[in-house]
């Protein structure tokens, strides 16, 4: 079953060269199949196709077309010094690359920045909202994630527990990222039980049992292999003094859930306004990258308001679990929209019908993103 994604990636590489990154299992490979068929592909988990390129990079230029115009490398990290030939093709032939990996981190130590200016960036989600349209179900997705193959399996639990591993085997282990991987084991579950959460690396290095220093690298290992992302504070309110510290969260809400070794939820619990808001913020991230939007931020005053998520200087959202929103729970959008930085403010909850309370939008979930989606302009 082929599924469009948002991202269209066939008209960013009429433009330049791309760089598409997502976590393992994310469809990168999917939609090169689906909306990039026509065109070369090296993959790189292709043992004879790795073994050939690694010995000779120069096949790339070897076995260019006639008027050929777009080439794919898949898994670019697993030859990092590839880039050095992409580099001088791109130069001479004025061909455009698509170059797909899971990590950053082995493509910066191996020389990213050689195609500086000659490739944008890109990233690929999980699925989102309007790509699954009438197959998306809240419970569903706050329970299994949205990873394209765990989301529609017959087994969600099962592959959860095999994604988490063979990250560990494959990402972590084989990539040798770090020396101690039952120390990063416990850290993964530490950082899991934070998500969303304030950034404290003394609170995470007691619980996990490593060094502080140990955790910033272990966060960072995190954001380069795209299994978490930071969500820093926005910093322009003038009334209320901000705090600085940035939030993390994890890309996936089902993957999240199954290192917190949490049961499955069910909708009223106490852990389902956690995994409402997780899910919110990975709409969101999506929505900013997907529209080249300049970022996504929370506010929280060190007074004690606070609000979920603000994009650029466009629109603040209060995320609320609940079936009926009270003035209580607008107290923190209400000292934001005191500042009068933003256009729209909007609350994301579970009521039916969308109303308005003191100029605050309160919107239904789904509403809310089927506007968002179809509209940007009528927030941003």
């Amino acid at each position: 079953m082929y599924i469009p994604r948002q991202i269209n990636i066939h008209n960013k590489l009429k433009q330049k060269s791309l760089f598409l990154f997502g976590p393992r299992q994310t469809g990168k490979s999917w939609l090169i199949a689906h909306s990039l068929s026509k065109f070369r592909v090296y993959d790189l988990l292709d043992s004879d196709i790795y073994l050939t390129l690694s010995r000779e990079p120069k096949r790339l230029e070897q076995e260019i077309r006639p008027n050929e115009k777009i080439i794919i490398i898949d898994e670019i990290q697993k030859l990092p010094f590839l880039l050095d030939e992409v580099h001088r093709i791109i130069e001479k032939y004025g061909i455009h690359f698509l170059l797909t990996g899971s990590s950053a981190r082995k493509l910066r130590r191996g020389g990213v920045n050689l195609l500086g200016g000659r490739a944008r960036s890109a990233y690929l989600h999980p699925f989102i909202f309007p790509e699954l349209k009438e197959r998306f179900n809240l419970l569903k997705a706050l329970n299994n994630g949205l990873i394209p193959s765990i989301y529609f399996s017959d087994s969600p639990e099962q592959d959860l527990k095999a994604y988490a591993g063979n990250y560990l085997k494959e990402e972590i282990a084989a990539e040798g990222l770090v020396r101690n991987v039952p120390a990063f084991s416990r850290f993964l579950q530490v950082a899991a039980a934070c998500n969303g959460l304030l950034i404290n690396y003394t609170n995470i290095s007691n619980d996990a049992q490593v060094p502080a220093s140990t955790v910033q690298e272990y966060f960072q290992i995190l954001r380069d292999t795209l299994i978490g992302f930071d969500i820093p504070a926005w910093k322009k309110s003038q009334k209320r003094k901000p705090i600085s510290t940035s939030k993390f969260y994890f890309f996936d809400i089902g993957v999240v859930r199954y290192l917190q070794n949490r049961s499955i939820l069910q909708e009223r619990s106490p852990e389902f306004g956690d995994a409402f808001e997780t899910y919110l913020a990975h709409e969101l991230k999506a929505f900013v990258d997907y529209n080249n939007l300049g970022g996504l931020y929370y506010w929280r005053s060190k007074s004690g308001y606070e609000v979920d998520f603000v994009i650029d200087d466009s629109i603040a959202i209060e995320v609320k679990a609940k079936n009926n929103v009270s003035q209580r729970d607008l107290r923190g959008i209400i000292a934001l929209k005191e500042e009068k930085k933003l256009a729209n403010y909007v609350v994301v909850c579970l009521e039916k019908r969308p109303r308005v309370i003191q100029g605050i939008n309160i919107f239904p979930w789904k509403d809310f993103l089927q506007q968002l989606w179809n509209n940007p302009r009528r927030f941003i």
